[in-house]
């Protein structure tokens, strides 16, 4: 699933583990995200989307849309 993390975490000026810390997930979860590797369960796709305050929508795109 392509998704926003790399850039929205960039933005905070944030490492991956600096992320990783804010989640309560390893590192390499986060890059696993970042990298398209690895979908987030829902209860983390909330916690990001409360964490950078915007719907969980301009977070991820599942390909699916219009």
């Amino acid at each position: 699933m392509k998704n926003r993390l790399k850039d929205l975490r960039g933005e905070k000026g944030w490492s991956q583990q600096a992320l990783a810390d804010h989640l309560d997930v390893s590192r390499q979860t986060v890059n696993a995200l970042e990298t398209g590797k690895y979908d987030p369960s829902l209860p983390l796709a909330f916690k990001l989307a409360r964490l950078f305050a915007t719907p969980i929508e301009t977070i991820f795109d599942d390909g699916e849309g219009p």
